[in-house]
């Protein structure tokens, strides 16, 4: 069966495409807001009740999107003590969540030097690594978490999310399948591993996978809206604008689906049998958004 590729130019604009649809997600990498099963602010024996109770106040306004409450909250604790892993990591947090990725990684590196050992600071590493591209220390930073936690979720799908934006979508999908075989239906490797067949070239296995989690009420946009991407690339117009229409404005519906048709066209141009090529084979796109989780 005949794959195709797209042009770097036109897989820059398939991904600000999906941006557009997914907008909750960051990177090439879509955020969704899930349990994250890796305890970010482990206790210890010299923490004071009041500083862990001050951490969980600042988690929470971070989450609730007052940067600047949860930024002087963090800072006190890092005053308090230059070696907090809780603080150091919700300065990294704060600044990834304004876009200063820079600076947020300068934050988690000074938190796993403090606890080597601690996973919520090579989460922060890995996820600043995977913005600026720099894909093969995100790889290796996940596969340091596994090290740490074997099967964990966020580590598999994050290593799953980090092979696809490298391109390496088989080795992704092998990840995912087998985090899948030891955390059975979690949401998050489920619509990775949906997006990363639609990366790949199948998006009519990759509708079927995130059909299983689309059904659920509780479903993440980011499921629906990379199943919309699948049903554009089939060619099914009607679907795709159904789904998304449950969380965008029509005009960003009708955005989304002139770019699938856009991409639909140019897989014709490039196939010169194009009719004899099944609607469930367009070209593999190496990059789009991929679903990673927030860091709490």
């Amino acid at each position: 069966m005949k794959t195709l590729s797209l042009s770097y130019p036109g897989v820059r604009r398939l991904s600000v495409a999906v941006c557009c649809a997914t907008l909750a997600i960051a990177l090439g990498a879509c955020t969704t807001t899930t349990r994250q099963s890796v305890d970010s602010h482990p206790v210890m024996r010299n923490s004071a009740p009041s500083t862990m109770s001050e951490m969980r106040i600042a988690d929470t306004a971070l989450d609730s999107g007052n940067v600047e409450l949860a930024t002087s909250l963090y800072e006190k604790a890092v005053q308090a003590d230059p070696h907090s892993v809780a603080g150091l990591t919700g300065l990294g947090n704060t600044l990834y969540t304004v876009g200063d990725f820079t600076r947020a990684g300068v934050y988690y590196d000074r938190a796993s030097k403090a606890d080597a050992n601690a996973p919520a600071p090579l989460v922060g590493l890995a996820r600043v690594a995977i913005r600026q591209r720099r894909f093969d220390d995100a790889i290796a930073t996940y596969r340091r978490l596994l090290t740490l936690m074997p099967d964990d979720p966020l580590a598999s799908a994050g290593l799953g999310a980090a092979l696809d934006m490298k391109g390496d979508h088989k080795g992704a999908q092998t990840v995912l399948r087998q985090a899948l075989g030891k955390n059975a239906g979690d949401p998050l490797i489920s619509v990775n591993l949906g997006l990363s067949l639609i990366l790949g070239g199948d998006p009519r296995e990759g509708a079927n996978v995130l059909l299983d989690v689309t059904r659920f009420p509780a479903a993440p946009p980011q499921a629906r809206q990379d199943l919309a991407l699948a049903y554009g690339l089939l060619g099914n117009r009607e679907a795709a604008a159904e789904i998304l229409s449950r969380d965008l404005p029509k005009a960003s519906v009708e955005d989304n689906l002139r770019y699938y048709d856009i991409q639909r066209e140019l897989l014709a141009r490039r196939t010169p049998s194009v009719s004899s090529v099944s609607p469930a084979t367009p070209a593999a796109i190496p990059t789009a958004q991929v679903q990673t989780t927030r860091l709490k």
